[in-house]
């Protein structure tokens, strides 16, 4: 099984969406977070375990979005 530690793994990451938006997510390696840009949340990633739970995300900033 791959290491979630450093890499996502890219089948998973297609399957995976956004539990408020339903939009995409995108790997952000550096923070161990999955990232959804529509709902500006970035969730946690914990033991390779995505926990896709609005309560346990964070707000991403207008920096992170490069806006």
């Amino acid at each position: 099984m791959q290491s979630y530690h450093r890499s996502m793994d890219s089948k998973l990451l297609e399957l995976l969406v956004c539990p408020v938006t339903k939009g995409p997510l995108t790997w952000n390696a550096a923070k161990q977070e999955l990232w959804s840009r529509s709902a500006r949340l970035a969730y946690p990633v914990r033991d390779g375990i995505p926990v896709l739970l609005e309560n346990e995300a964070r707000e991403l900033t207008d920096e992170e979005l490069g806006l």
